[in-house]
């Protein structure tokens, strides 16, 4: 499938979390998810060390019991998620989100690609400093979004979740990931159900800019 017509400031201004518009019986072609590694590998990493893993979950039985992990942790969660600080979201668009994240809840186990990112580390104590954390993720995180940019930009949708990290060690079970490997996520990946998307709606850039200071 050739790339949309798309320039780079519409792919990165339109790529969404996509939930309720992701076809769900439509395959995604193998081939198509290796094009998009490939882009996200191209991204930048710390001392070019390169320390990402993708597991792609295409089997019906393992998405479905991944899928249930990510309902556990939403319902059940292990740990104890602190909600404060700034929201800049627009309160408006609550009840949409909500009912966007309604549909994944139900349809998870349904998208054709689940994808969990993972970060190798040498233990978990490397990410007990916020220091190592900033190390550990800065080296990850611009891969999987590299990943989700090339998606977007391919008719593909996804969008970062985390409530299935409550039950990390079960899914590294389910995936035979070394639990010492960090997972950073689970990100479904499908066609999306059109291919418009428009910017979101955003804080002014003059209200968030601090120029030699805060």
């Amino acid at each position: 499938m050739p790339p949309l017509d798309l320039t780079a400031d519409e792919v990165l201004t339109t790529t969404r979390a996509v939930r309720g518009r992701l076809d769900l019986d439509r395959p995604v072609e193998r081939a198509l998810i290796e094009e998009c590694l490939r882009l996200a590998t191209q991204a930048p990493t710390g001392r070019n060390r390169q320390r990402w893993d993708f597991v792609l979950v295409t089997d019906p039985a393992k998405r479905a019991a991944l899928a249930d992990l990510y309902r556990l942790g939403l319902t059940r969660p292990r740990q104890q998620v602190v909600r404060d600080g700034v929201d800049r979201g627009d309160p408006g668009r609550g009840r949409r989100i909500a009912e966007s994240a309604q549909y994944l809840f139900d349809h998870l186990h349904e998208v054709p690609v689940l994808l969990v990112p993972c970060i190798r580390v040498q233990g978990r104590h490397e990410n007990a400093s916020h220091v190592g954390q900033a190390n550990t993720w800065g080296s990850a995180l611009p891969a999987v979004w590299q990943f989700m940019l090339a998606a977007r930009s391919r008719g593909l949708g996804t969008a970062w979740t985390t409530p299935h990290l409550h039950y990390e060690r079960e899914a590294a079970e389910l995936l035979s990931i070394p639990y010492e490997t960090v997972q950073a996520a689970l990100i479904p990946v499908a066609h999306t159900i059109g291919t418009e998307f428009r910017p979101g709606p955003r804080t002014d850039v003059d209200k968030i800019a601090h120029w030699d200071g805060w």
